[in-house]
């Protein structure tokens, strides 16, 4: 039985010889806990309780993470689709079994003092680079806006008349996001730079080819541009401008901003996306206490 849905899954679903491997794996470990032999295997004798029991053991005596046991999971699931498919069982018996819930780490994010000093390195910059550069770490840190949100912008979506900015996010949802005095003064500083380069086809952030001349920042470069500039000012292992996307997030609702607003700030369909930085805030504010409060852990 198990063998034959193997064989469907390699020759008519055409999966990888690896993962039909796994797939075996995962059904006869199954099968061994119930204490069968793979060729054995009943489903008319098994139920819930039973693989409930498989995966608590996976989880509490042979100590595998939620992610491999969710994984052992959809095999076993898979496997009783077949069967249900080819009229052997008439129930699945997997439908009600909860998958074990994996832990989401919670977002990195940058100091601010590390953000300061990584926004005054390129203050009295005069060179079109180091105006751009700091300008991207600037708009990205004071928008929140995605790396590709920011590869995307065009000159008419900058609105310094109005201090906002037009995004474009996931699905060509659009929102609008307000900008400081700071900020402007950036963006101006940059076009007059840019403009000494020569024409732009309206994208905001551009670079020099040798060979095509101006054209619109490529995801790699501004990538190298946020790595190499956070990596100069911070410890943390990621310099990615999502991290910048965390550090703006945080430092909203570390001075009080409400959760809805900065939903909608980054573009977050769900609450439920937004509310991860809840999680990290009140670990800096458990961190802060255990180390300043006399009964704090840090002082017991």
């Amino acid at each position: 039985m198990i063998q034959h849905f193997l064989d469907y899954m390699a020759i008519e679903k055409k999966y990888s010889p690896k993962t039909v491997q796994a797939y075996g794996d995962d059904l006869r470990d199954f099968c061994s806990f119930l204490g069968w032999e793979s060729t054995d295997y009943n489903p008319a004798k098994v139920s819930e309780s039973d693989i409930q029991a498989w995966l608590v053991s996976q989880m509490d005596d042979q100590h595998n993470k939620p992610r491999s046991v969710r994984r052992r999971l959809s095999a076993l699931r898979s496997f009783y689709k077949f069967l249900l498919r080819t009229g052997i069982v008439q129930k699945d018996v997997t439908r009600m079994i909860q998958s074990p819930k994996i832990d989401k780490p919670l977002p990195v994010f940058f100091k601010p003092a590390e953000m300061e000093q990584a926004t005054l390195m390129d203050e009295h910059a005069d060179d079109f680079e180091s105006i751009r550069n700091g300008l991207i770490i600037q708009m990205l840190y004071q928008t929140g806006m995605r790396q590709a949100e920011m590869l995307n912008l065009q000159d008419t979506d900058i609105r310094l008349d109005a201090a906002e900015i037009r995004i474009f996010g996931k699905r060509r949802k659009e929102r609008i996001v307000p900008i400081g005095e700071n900020l402007m003064a950036a963006i101006r500083n940059y076009y007059e730079a840019r403009e000494q380069l020569g024409a732009s086809d309206g994208t905001v952030f551009v670079q020099q080819n040798k060979k095509k001349g101006i054209v619109p920042l490529s995801k790699t470069t501004l990538y190298n541009i946020v790595r190499a500039r956070m990596g100069e000012v911070s410890t943390l292992k990621k310099h990615s401008p999502h991290v910048l996307r965390h550090t703006f997030a945080t430092t909203m609702l570390d001075n009080g901003a409400d959760i809805r607003t900065i939903q909608q700030l980054l573009g977050h369909a769900s609450l439920a996306a937004t509310q991860v930085y809840t999680h990290t805030t009140f670990e800096q504010i458990m961190k802060t206490y255990n180390a300043a409060h006399p009964r704090g852990k840090g002082n017991l």
